[in-house]
């Protein structure tokens, strides 16, 4: 129960409360946050979707198929918070897993973990319980990639529903419609949240797009020009590295729409 009506508190946030004449509590104040996690409503305006996180572990799986520009996006906000980005191919006892793998070890030389697990045979789950001790976690990733499953499987005590795919669309049924904070037994907690088929981080000014791009860190200092987009400019040794592969040119794109996404829907604030 919050307070005043203005109030506005999301999952992992840090509250001061008081216990209510009904005998419930009652959330008084909420406390300065150490991140957030946003994206953009439909309107443009900010949505917070959970805050002071330590991780965020994007969930993928060969059915639905992977979008690997979604999961880039993910990490591109977790390095604007500062905190640890970690991939997590579920379902990999299903057909198709082996060519996803394949495809995902590209986040490996970049600095990302990529844990394949199965939440239906438990293969890789001790792995990512490890991954996950003591974080404040949360696990993102398109709707039907088994965020629940896996939750259940993590936190014997979560009993979260689950729901297949549908079969007109192979799409995920969206089966989380709120974020929930579920205690990890080797400490930690580990936060799941509403599905999305799509996602964008909640927009960072035009020129701080490309802090979501470790990679760009090195070649970007010895561009011509101090203030390169890695667009259109002459001189950047970010285009070069992806041209010569060293940056991989699928993540160079991401970065890219990225932009544009930015252009598109104005510059609003990382929270």
């Amino acid at each position: 129960m919050l307070a005043r009506r203005r109030l506005r508190v999301v999952c992992g946030d840090r509250v001061r409360w008081r216990k209510g004449a009904g005998g419930d509590a009652e959330v008084i104040e909420r406390l300065a946050r150490d991140n957030a996690l946003t994206r953009p409503d439909s309107r443009g305006r900010t949505e917070t979707l959970a805050a002071n996180l330590t991780a965020i572990a994007v969930v993928c799986s060969p059915r639905p198929a992977a979008d690997l520009f979604i999961i880039d996006r993910y990490l591109a906000a977790a390095e604007q918070m500062a905190v640890r980005g970690l991939v997590v191919m579920n379902k990999s006892d299903l057909e198709g897993a082996a060519d996803l793998a394949d495809r995902l070890g590209a986040y490996r030389p970049v600095g990302y973990p990529v844990l394949s697990v199965s939440a239906h045979d438990k293969s890789g789950i001790e792995s990512l319980a490890a991954a996950l001790a003591g974080e404040t976690a949360i696990l993102v990733g398109q709707s039907g990639v088994g965020k629940s499953s896996l939750i259940n499987t993590l936190c014997p005590d979560a009993d979260m529903d689950t729901a297949g795919l549908s079969e007109a669309r192979d799409e995920g049924r969206h089966t989380t419609t709120a974020s929930v904070l579920h205690p990890l037994p080797r400490h930690g907690a580990l936060i799941d949240s509403p599905g999305v088929r799509d996602y964008a981080p909640g927009l960072c000014p035009r020129d701080e797009v490309q802090n979501g791009f470790r990679e760009f860190r090195g070649p970007a200092s010895t561009c011509r020009f101090g203030n390169c987009m890695h667009l259109q400019e002459p001189g950047c040794e970010v285009k070069a590295a992806a041209a010569a592969g060293t940056i991989d040119p699928r993540r160079y794109e991401s970065y890219r729409r990225l932009v544009r996404l930015v252009d598109q829907l104005g510059r609003p604030d990382w929270a």
